[in-house]
This record gives C-alpha cells, structure tokens and sequence, in this order.
C-alpha cells in the first residue's frame, strides 16, 4: 500500500480505559440524561490497544438461509464499498479471540415485572458461559426512567452474578402523573451507555439489550440512541421480552436498533427461548470477521460514510455489520 500507516501511540490503560472511573461528562445540558453511577468501583485492568486515526475496522457475520454461521469466508471474496466507492482492503481475518466488552442492559419497568426473574436466571447463564477471566469484561445497567450502572465494567463472574441478584422490579411510588418516574427511557439508556462507558473501553463494543422496546420518556430518539451507537462503533443486539399481554412489543423499534448497528433482534415467547436467544448471540460474537482498510476519502471531516460489504462469489447470505461510521472523533 501506497499510504503510509500514521498510528496514533494512545495507550487506553493510561487514557480511556482509566476515563471510566472517572465519573460523567461535564458540560452536559440540565435535562440530558446520564449513567448514575450508585457504588465506587474502580476499572480492571485492559489490554493496551494501538488505534489509527484513519483504519476503519468493521464486524461482520455471515450467515445462510437456515441462519447457520458461514465461517469459511476468504479474504479474496469480500468486497467493501464506502458511499458507493470500492476500497482496498488492509485486513481480514476471522475474529474468535478479540476481548470482549459487553454492556447489559436490563429494563425494569413496570412491563418487566413478571418476566424479569427468567431474564436474570438466562443473563447469568450467559455471562457464566461467555465471559473469559482477565480478558472480557461486562458492565450491567439497570434502567427505567433513569440509567443506573449497578456494576462497572469487570470480568468477574461472581461480582456480575451479585449485581443481576441486586436487582428488582419497584413499583411506582407517586401518584404525580407528571412525573417520570416509573417511565421507560431506553432510546435515553442506550445513548449514555455507549458515550459515557463502551466509549471509553478497549476490546469489541457491544450492547445486550433486555426490553420489550416501548419507550416513553426518554430526552433522546431512537435516531439518536442509533447515531451515538455508530458513533462509539457499538453493536446493539436486543432480546424483546417483557409482559407482552399488557403492555405490548415494540419488535420494529428493536429492529431497527439492531440492524442499523450490525446486531439482531431476538422476540423468545418462553424461558427455553431466551436462553438460545442468549446462546445465539454468543454464537455470533464468536463467528465475527473483521475486515479493515484505509478510505479512498482520507478527510477527517466529521461526516457519515456508508459501509456495504458483499461477498459476489456466494449466493443467498446474509450478511450483519454497522451500516457507516463518522469519520472523525468518535466523541463528536
């Protein structure tokens, strides 16, 4: 390649990794909701990550019409356009190994009151299966009306297990229609999540979301909760599950959410269901490629670049990844 490589020397344990304990943003308007931060933790230790200040990385899977994982994809049949133009590829290379860097998001609303003990039961089978020792670290939020970080980023089993059995539905306690609280601000959740903690992370950013979708009293849209998503390059996936009877599902908001930042929407209808949910989502993170290259676009300029990824030789795939990215700051 004719362009010379410029890397940026930015060691995260001595810059954002170290960030996360620092509390939240300042200058931050009044009404604009944060993660609130309920116990003194401080952050594991990461591995130390060179980043580019022009290689753009992106996470893909590939799979069939039966859903199954395609893992034999080669180099010489991928194709990456940015707005509509061919780029040449830097990297590729299947991805099992990559840290992880998981933030669970548990909705507590009132639509989650029945169903909230399975969905704690399944989690932890989940982190017991996925999480690996000094390597994966996960964070688990709590949320209703507000965002609440019940544990900071670790990847210590036993502490998560702790937090997700801290956790319960609380019934509204005012009679104040006008109040929020008792609310579902989710669009609010995933956007504080993604600038003010997976942001600041090292390893593969990614959201588990737990919620059956509606939202009604978050500060941001669901267009924003997606542009701080791509923004911070974290991939939402979402399993919709709640007091469906009552409430409703919101599949088309939690679709959206995911497919826009290269995860997927899972609706289980049983306690047998969310468990695969969360197994296939394990799945995925593990049969990830990772393909990186250099723009034929080298402005910095703050503006949005669609990414397409095709793989012509092969018929009948689908394919997941985050559809574009800034190219800029991510803290833009």
């Amino acid at each position: 390649m004719s362009k010379i490589t410029i890397i940026v020397g930015l060691l995260l344990a001595l810059g954002i990794v170290a960030a996360s304990s620092s509390g939240q943003a300042s200058n931050r308007p009044p009404s604009d909701p944060s993660v609130t931060r309920r116990q003194d933790q401080r952050q594991e230790p990461g591995e130390t990550v060179e980043l580019s200040s022009r290689l753009v990385n992106v996470f893909f899977t590939v799979t069939d019409r039966r859903n199954a994982f395609i893992t034999d994809i080669r180099r010489d049949e991928v194709e990456v356009l940015e707005n509509g133009e061919p780029q040449e590829i830097f990297m590729f290379k299947r991805q099992t190994d990559v840290p992880l860097t998981i933030a669970l998001l548990i909705d507590v609303s009132a639509s989650e009151q029945y169903t909230l003990p399975d969905e704690k039961f399944a989690a932890s089978r989940f982190l017991r299966s996925i999480v690996r020792p000094m390597k994966d670290t996960v964070a688990i939020i709590k949320f209703r009306d507000e965002a609440i970080l019940v544990q900071d980023f670790t990847s210590t089993v036993d502490r998560l297990e702790h937090a997700l059995a801290r956790i319960r539905y609380t019934p509204r306690t005012t009679t104040d229609r006008r109040s929020t609280f008792g609310g579902t601000s989710l669009y609010d959740a995933v956007y504080v999540t993604c600038q003010n903690l997976l942001a600041e992370q090292a390893g593969r950013h990614t959201i588990i979301l737990l919620s059956d979708g509606e939202d009604t009293t978050s500060y941001y849209r669901l267009s924003d909760a997606i542009d701080r998503a791509l923004r911070s390059e974290v991939t939402v996936y979402a399993i919709g599950i709640g007091d469906r009877f009552r409430f409703g599902l919101d599949k088309k908001t939690l679709k959206k959410l995911t497919e826009e930042t290269g995860g997927r929407a899972y609706f289980p209808k049983n306690p047998d269901e969310l468990m695969r949910a969360f197994r296939q989502i394990e799945d995925e993170l593990r049969s990830q490629y990772l393909v990186a290259y250099y723009p034929s676009n080298p402005k910095q300029d703050g503006t949005f670049r669609r990414i397409e990824i095709r793989i012509p030789t092969r018929k009948d795939l689908r394919l997941r990844y985050r559809r574009g990215y800034y190219a800029g700051r991510a803290d833009q």
